[in-house]
């Protein structure tokens, strides 16, 4: 009997963008990202059917392009950075829908709640650079509610809008090195 043998697939930060968008007032979009995050799938081979992904991002590299905004973020209002360093993702099952496009569901922890979650991933392509790295990229999206996780400052202008909408869009552009 033979064992198939476990395909690590390391994120490459610096080919990488971890992003999210949130609608601010109800008119416009504020787009912030992590600078410090750590990522891996296993996979059985180059097929990334049925892989194992896990995914950390580090609350303190929050930005957004403007400090006041980013260190509020970091507060007890929000992520809370001190008492809860690290964002996590965990996936439960990572399913090929057709050539290239995969579902994946796992459990997102922000601020100790864990949540299942879906996402939509497009697998960009597999090529070797250079130097010889097998290189994999992946476009990841999906949606959360803030307020699931324990994420729920409020503020309303007084015209009556909504400061902070409660939906946050995920978009993750990232790159694997093949280990």
């Amino acid at each position: 009997m033979t064992t198939a043998t476990k395909t690590l697939w390391k994120i490459d930060p610096t080919h990488s963008e971890v992003q999210f968008k949130v609608k601010h007032l109800v008119i416009s979009t504020v787009t912030g990202s992590f600078g410090s995050y750590d990522g891996k799938i296993e996979a059985d081979g180059d097929d990334f059917k049925n892989a194992k992904a896990s995914f950390t991002a580090d609350i303190d590299s929050i930005t957004t392009n403007n400090e006041d905004r980013d260190q509020h973020l970091k507060s007890d209002d929000f992520f809370n950075a001190d008492e809860y360093p690290q964002l996590k993702f965990e996936s439960t099952n990572f399913e090929k829908v057709v050539e290239g496009e995969y579902k994946v569901t796992g459990d997102l922890t922000i601020r100790e709640v864990t949540k299942e979650i879906e996402l939509d991933v497009v697998h960009g392509g597999t090529v070797t650079d250079q130097y010889g790295q097998t290189k994999a990229g992946f476009e990841v999206e999906g949606t959360i509610n803030r307020k699931e996780f324990g994420l729920t400052w409020d503020a309303v202008t007084e015209a009556g809008n909504v400061v902070v909408g409660d939906k946050i869009k995920l978009q993750l552009n990232v790159q694997f090195i093949k280990n």
